[in-house]
């Protein structure tokens, strides 16, 4: 927490701000709780000003206990009748008003009329947020690791416990179950059930559906468990009680080839280029892909966001890795007619030496046996 507080104190020296307002609403926002623990519900703003306590002002007021108990860092107020409004007047208080003040977040139209409506010379400090985030320290990466395994939880009971009869709405329960007991949260958990003899998706749907799985169907998945705000990803598929069919085999060959082939690229140092040539036997296959096939990961959906010229022509990230960054390798290996798909990857971080997996399940198509 020490060394994030810096980081904020350094951005905001380099952008001339006196005050820094952290904003997050729905769910979003992820500055808020990198510095103050307190997981975004509804609205809620984090106010820095060097030499002062952070002080966060929360709507709702019956959230106001729980968020005084986690973000023990900071002084914790209801945020009354215009969060935004008690923001200004703690400004005021500071003396700040004719002071620069940064935003961090998904700044709602209306709060961000207000602030400019009291006359405040507002920077965007959203890029420099995000690449505080793309370098982890080895405090995080332990606490990504939880999440990871929490993860891998839910992939060993979806292969013990997935029988033909369920619905994909109990395939998500199956998925739930094996981590709450340990206090995990939802990330995601996109599912894909579809006949191998007549498939209807090559992709994980981000909402799952009542169809009933048969002998004979295959499983997508993309699991993402967190604990606190510190979560895996893991992705697989299963096929239920049978062999695959020729056709998936020879996809999920592929995408394993392809995880392996750019798992052995990344190192410091190593350059977006390399990672999409790595990826490039899935063309060479005669296959493509829909899901991205590397994305940054750790704090939200970061840089690089990596394709292949299969996909979609994209302008190629200058971006070079550096030890502790976090990498989802995710390779969606899919016909080029949409009709047939596989998914596998995981969360993975980037050494001195090379790249090492926060995850412990087995890779592989995972056959499950009735």
């Amino acid at each position: 927490m020490a060394r994030r507080r810096l980081l904020f104190e350094k951005a905001m020296e380099k952008n001339e701000v006196g005050h820094l307002i952290l904003y997050g609403s729905g769910g979003n926002g992820t500055a808020v709780p990198w510095i103050t623990n307190w997981s975004v519900t509804n609205e809620v703003v984090c106010l820095i000003t060097p030499g002062e306590k952070d002080t966060m002002f929360v709507q709702y007021y019956n959230h106001v206990p729980l968020a005084e108990k986690i973000a023990d860092s900071s002084e914790v107020y209801w945020g009354g009748e215009s969060t935004i409004q008690s923001v200004i007047s703690e400004i005021k208080c500071r003396n700040g008003l004719n002071q620069r003040i940064g935003i961090i977040g998904p700044l709602q139209f209306k709060a961000y009329q207000i602030l400019k409506a009291t006359s405040l010379d507002l920077v965007d400090m959203n890029q420099d947020y995000l690449e505080m985030r793309m370098v982890k320290s080895d405090e995080e990466i332990d606490w990504f690791k939880i999440g990871a395994s929490l993860s891998d939880l839910s992939i060993k009971s979806l292969e013990n416990e997935v029988n033909p009869g369920l619905n994909e709405h109990q395939i998500a329960d199956i998925i739930e179950r094996a981590y709450i007991p340990w206090g995990g949260r939802t990330g995601i958990h996109f599912i894909g059930s579809t006949s191998m003899e007549k498939p209807s998706i090559h992709v994980p749907a981000q909402y799952t559906s009542n169809r009933i799985i048969e002998k004979g169907d295959i499983i997508i998945t993309e699991i993402s468990v967190k604990f606190g705000e510190y979560s895996g990803q893991v992705l697989r598929t299963f096929v239920l009680g049978t062999q695959p069919t020729p056709i998936f085999r020879r996809l999920h060959e592929t995408a394993d080839a392809a995880f392996e082939e750019i798992f052995k690229k990344i190192k410091h140092g190593s350059t977006c280029s390399s990672l999409i040539e790595a990826g490039k036997l899935i063309d060479d296959a005669g296959f493509t892909i829909c899901d991205d096939l590397i994305h940054g990961y750790g704090g939200g959906y970061l840089p690089p966001v990596l394709g292949l010229p299969s996909r979609r022509t994209e302008k190629i990230p200058d971006i070079t890795l550096e030890t502790g960054m976090m990498l989802v390798i995710q390779p969606n290996v899919i016909t080029l007619d949409k009709r047939f798909g596989v998914q596998t990857g995981e969360c993975v971080v980037v050494t001195e030496k090379g790249c090492e997996s926060l995850h412990q399940s087995k890779r592989g198509l995972i056959q499950i046996n009735l």
